[in-house]
């Protein structure tokens, strides 16, 4: 058994022909390094766009990347008209597409705000959920919108309004991605968590049993107090990540909007396929030291990874960490992907079962030389590069 194992090892880093899952990766196989970055989309460079900001990136059920963006139309700040701004690569990353503009909310001064990307890889299908007039700026009421890709990403249904179904209420969507359950309970469900206004926060959970035809509400974390003007140091939970842990349950790792308790991440944990976040579940991550933004989170063979600007103040240092525990610690060492001011991210990788894609994963961020949404960055990481 001690040779399998020495030779599962080596197939990971030298894509040998033993199957990956031979054996489980220890920490000390874990040396991630930068292997490529290319910059997708840079501020002010292309036609309306005034910014490129809240980064999406994932695998389509055929193996396509995909990577969204909101492009701002006007001004780099949350509110205003945006597109959803979309590149596809065929090639993991090497090349692609030009950038094409999927959703366009004319001219909105409360325009969309981007969202999850959701696959479900039992219809071969790609959702995004966005929401609409978040802000109530001169419209009413808000919108949860959805539109859906059924050819890997070359063509999108026309937007959907889920509020029919969910009821008016402020919900935006991650940003990040949403999951499709692999374990019970409720294998199949698509989940997608996002949180709410400023004042009614906290972690909310959308839910899908039927491959987005229709969805409901799932679990609830309010904020303290809840639909009232909050204050420093006041518990809200806000923008989120959701990752499926091999025992089924949901974990997801949450902004502490107002540093409740500490300048750090938020973590709950749903055992009932995201019906509830029991708050006796719910801890404080001191490790993941966070500037107050939305971070990248990501399961891969039994290694939870995590981006975020790893700093209590500013939006600088992209960092990527990894944990062999489901996040219950983390290992000393961690990888600087970015020094300079950095802001929001999000991780994906092909789990095609091969050797070759169990060595990489992908981050897309915002980067910048001065302020952080200044360009959006793709890096291909080598998870044993180092070595």
């Amino acid at each position: 058994m001690e040779t399998r194992c020495r030779l599962a090892a080596l197939s990971v880093l030298l894509s040998a022909l033993f199957a990956p899952s031979v054996c489980v990766i220890s920490p000390k196989q874990i040396d991630p390094l930068v292997y490529e970055e290319q910059l997708l989309w840079v501020s002010g460079s292309q036609g309306a766009v005034n910014t490129y900001r809240i980064p999406l990136l994932s695998f389509s059920p055929k193996g396509s990347l995909l990577a969204f963006s909101e492009a701002r139309k006007f001004t780099h700040g949350d509110m205003g008209a945006k597109f959803i701004a979309m590149r596809r690569s065929t090639d993991k990353g090497a090349t692609w597409s030009p950038t094409t503009f999927i959703v366009d909310d004319g001219t909105k001064p409360d325009g969309l705000n981007l969202g999850a990307v959701v696959v479900d890889e039992e219809v071969g299908s790609v959702i995004l959920i966005y929401t609409i007039c978040f802000y109530l700026n001169q419209c009413f009421p808000a919108s949860i919108m959805m539109v859906e890709s059924k050819d890997d990403g070359l063509s999108w249904s026309p937007p959907r309004n889920l509020s029919v179904q969910l009821g008016i209420k402020n919900f935006a969507p991650g940003p990040g991605f949403g999951i499709q359950k692999h374990y019970e309970p409720a294998k199949g469900r698509l989940v997608v968590c996002g949180h709410g206004t400023l004042e009614g926060d906290g972690v909310f959970c959308i839910l899908s049993d039927d491959h987005g035809k229709n969805w409901f509400n799932g679990a609830a974390l309010k904020s303290i107090p809840y639909n009232q003007q909050k204050r420093a140091q006041d518990f809200n939970p806000d923008e989120c990540q959701p990752v499926e842990m091999t025992d089924g349950s949901i974990v997801i790792n949450v902004r502490n909007q107002n540093s409740y308790h500490c300048q750090c991440r938020l973590v709950v944990r749903s055992l009932d396929g995201g019906l509830s976040l029991p708050v006796e579940g719910l801890y404080f991550d001191y490790t993941l030291v966070d500037p107050v933004v939305a971070a990248g989170a990501l399961q891969k063979d039994g290694v939870l990874y995590f981006t975020n600007p790893a700093n209590k103040q500013h939006r600088v240092n992209l960092t990527l960490r990894w944990s062999m525990t489901d996040g219950k610690t983390w290992e000393n060492q961690a990888v600087q992907i970015w020094a300079g001011p950095s802001g929001y991210s999000c991780i994906t990788s092909l789990n095609s079962g091969s050797a070759e894609d169990r060595k990489y994963i992908y981050v897309i961020y915002e980067k910048g030389h001065k302020d952080y949404w200044e360009t959006v960055s793709f890096a291909k990481i080598h998870l044993f590069g180092g070595q």
